[in-house]
């Protein structure tokens, strides 16, 4: 129930004047290949189980795929590489992310972001991160059985560094971003995972192996 009172709030948040114009713009103008469809361009909540482990974090809607689709990493390269990891991992039914209600469920695993809106570049001002991370710290508190946290890309390892303080959990240094990285903090187990994006996917920077070795390794945490 907590989960589902959040989603609601954030459907219906109006909070960065900034980004409600950017997103709603993008929806109404669209692009070509999708000139026939109708956009989301709302807030984008999160998505899963709500009795995860394991919680995927990534930095915001794209402008064509969870601003258009309505679901995170849904309709762009991005959760296609993501989520036929989390399928060949076993922790989705199935390898494709195209829409909402196309029958992709989760097991074990919640997946949001720290910025619900689509920015544009990609780039959420430090202000409007820190209007939309309650969100993100109330998720953590209403997923009981987390334990590990996924962060894709070093804005999300931010993000879940900041909810966490926010709840009292503070690590001294603060941990670094990596690949692969990990840091216990509190309860939980922060995981760096490179971000899916096209521009580390297609150059390399981050393989179909390297993502499920994170992905494998964070499942195993979550079971313990």
């Amino acid at each position: 129930m907590a989960l589902k009172s959040i989603e609601r709030e954030v459907i219906g948040c109006r909070a960065c004047p900034r980004l409600v114009e950017w997103r709603e713009r993008v929806a109404r103008d669209k692009i070509a290949r999708f000139a026939d469809q109708n956009y989301w361009g709302r807030p984008v909540p999160g998505f899963g189980d709500a009795e995860a482990g394991m919680l995927v974090l990534g930095l915001a809607p794209a402008a064509h795929g969870g601003n258009r689709t309505g679901r995170i990493f849904t309709g762009d390269r991005s959760g296609d590489f993501l989520y036929a990891s989390m399928h060949r991992v076993g922790i989705a039914n199935q390898p494709t992310s195209e829409a909402r209600g196309d029958g992709l469920a989760l097991r074990g695993a919640y997946v949001t972001a720290v910025n619900r809106c689509a920015p544009p570049a990609n780039k959420p001002t430090p202000e409007e991160r820190d209007r939309c991370l309650p969100f993100l710290v109330r998720e953590i508190e209403a997923l009981e059985r987390l334990r590990v946290i996924v962060a894709l890309g070093a804005f999300a390892w931010d993000g879940a560094l900041r909810a966490l303080t926010s709840l009292g959990h503070v690590v001294r240094p603060k941990p670094r971003f990596g690949h692969a990285a990990e840091a216990e903090i509190g309860p939980y187990v922060l995981v760096g995972c490179f971000h899916p994006s096209q521009q580390n996917t297609f150059t390399g920077t981050l393989t179909m192996p390297m993502i499920d070795a994170v992905m494998t390794r964070a499942a195993s945490l979550a079971r313990e």
